[in-house]
């Protein structure tokens, strides 16, 4: 299995280069990537906008909303990506489509897998910790489940600070670290914490924190800092 998991954010010129050479190292010499932009409204806009920012990596990006057969897409296609935006849409649609499954066995097959934030979100085994408002209700939380972990992404540790004038004022929210300590009230499967611009790769059974650090949570245990280049496979095994 071969996949790239980042967590978004790449807004630096030192994020994007560490992006690009991820992705074209990812996907290798195809020259096409279906891309499913479900998680926007707009569709066109989306792609455009990957190709404007060179978040293409040069490759070209055919979205999926252009295919008159959704799954017919996916089963002739040699790369798969699915980008950020709203995960509650996204799952609404990946279930609409019917493509949960068969997603999952052309990932389990060897088609190499990208997911960006909310991309990232559906390649766990729910939806259940991402970030975003329930704008829709998808027919279930369950998702792709191409890792046997769940990641929070555009994680960040400590409390937000929001700028009023040229003071930044303390937000008192909860934190990301409350929020991931709720889901484990109630649901016994790993987090990972993924600060932006960073990637979860994973190649056969390996895992490799490229990019940025993380933070892992695990249920009835205290959270455990990673950093950029720690090997992650022992996630692998875990199951909720």
């Amino acid at each position: 299995m071969q996949l790239l998991l980042g967590s978004g954010g790449f807004r630096t010129d030192e994020r994007r280069a560490i992006y690009v050479e991820r992705m074209r190292d990812h996907f290798g010499d195809i020259e096409r990537v279906l891309f499913i932009p479900w998680a926007l409204d707009d569709h066109d806009r989306y792609v455009s906008l990957m190709k404007d920012k060179g978040l293409d990596a040069g490759y070209v990006l055919e979205g999926i909303h252009t295919f008159p057969d959704p799954a017919a897409a996916v089963e002739q296609c040699d790369g798969i990506y699915i980008g950020g935006g709203n995960t509650f849409r996204l799952t609404a649609q990946l279930h609409q489509a019917g493509l949960i499954d068969l997603v999952r066995q052309r990932v389990a097959d060897g088609l190499p897998y990208m997911g960006v934030s909310a991309g990232t979100n559906v390649a766990c085994p729910t939806m259940q910790t991402t970030n975003d408002m329930p704008i829709t209700m998808p027919a279930s939380f369950k998702t792709l489940g191409l890792v046997p972990f769940q990641v929070n992404a555009h994680y960040y540790d400590g409390q937000i600070h929001v700028k009023s004038g040229s003071d930044f004022v303390e937000h008192f929210g909860e934190t990301r670290d409350d929020r991931i300590r709720e889901f484990h009230e109630m649901n016994d499967t790993p987090v990972v914490g993924l600060w932006e611009g960073g990637f979860l790769q994973v190649r056969d059974g390996s895992i490799q924190l490229v990019g940025s650090n993380a933070r892992l949570f695990t249920r009835g245990s205290e959270p455990r800092d990673l950093t950029d280049g720690d090997d992650l496979s022992m996630l692998m095994v875990s199951s909720s």
